[in-house]
């Protein structure tokens, strides 16, 4: 009966409404229950509608996700479209800045590796046997220094590039 008067998913008056069980979410669940739960009510009626169409199952899916939410199917798609259009939502595909970083962190990561692979081969040289010359021993000591310090770059850079995208796996 609700539904046929556009409050889908509200309590009909003197009707309880049951407290949601908090239970384990993942993380996608859990932040759309939040962007969800930030739309807030207004003073006024909204009056303006935005007309849609989806398929049977996207209609289904949506329904759903807002039924285990314990809202209404209107308030769901209204409050993810606004979590988009204000930046707490990316659509699937788009690029975010968190992109741009980890692609950031690759190229750096990359470039390490290649001053990396020239310390190598420079120690590799002088190593390699043969008379040495004067100053191989310091340039030996460098190179092995300037590995060391790649590798350890090259590490908390993979770390850095890890974290971030475990964080946008998160969103």
């Amino acid at each position: 009966m609700a539904e046929t008067h556009g409050r889908q998913g509200a309590p009909e008056e003197g009707q309880r409404v049951q407290a949601t069980p908090v239970l384990p979410r993942a993380a996608e669940a859990a932040a759309l229950h939040r962007i969800a739960r930030r739309r807030k009510r207004k003073d006024t009626q909204r009056r303006e509608r935005v007309d849609v169409r989806y398929s049977i199952e996207e209609k289904s899916a949506i329904l759903a996700k807002a039924r285990s939410l314990n809202i209404a199917g209107a308030h769901y798609v209204g409050a993810v479209v606004m979590a988009h259009i204000h930046g707490d939502l990316a659509l699937p595909g788009q690029r975010t800045p968190l992109d741009d970083y980890i692609d950031e962190l690759t190229a750096l990561r990359e470039q390490i590796a290649k001053i990396g692979n020239n310390a190598n081969q420079i120690a590799r040289k002088l190593n390699s046997g043969g008379h040495p010359h004067p100053g191989d021993t310091a340039a030996l000591a460098q190179a092995e220094r300037t590995l060391g310090s790649a590798r350890a770059a090259i590490s908390e850079i993979a770390s850095a590039a890890n974290q971030a995208v475990t964080n946008k796996a998160a969103r």
